[in-house]
């Protein structure tokens, strides 16, 4: 298993690792591993992440 750290994490996601920080705080379900004090994420964790997130389509805004 490959692991990369949160700055590269962040890099790859296209998001600052201040947002991933807060997702690891409030519990986003990005999984991470803690070795010691160093954060690590799965490259293969990324990759679900990452294809979970593919839509379509977005949501039509229905009328008020």
């Amino acid at each position: 298993m490959q692991f990369v750290n949160e700055r590269e994490a962040a890099q790859r996601l296209g998001l600052s690792p201040k947002t991933l920080q807060r997702w690891r705080w409030t519990g986003r379900r990005l999984h991470f591993y803690k070795f010691g004090a160093a954060v690590r994420y799965s490259c293969d964790d990324l990759e679900r992440f990452i294809a979970a997130g593919r839509r379509a389509s977005s949501p039509s805004i229905l009328p008020r």
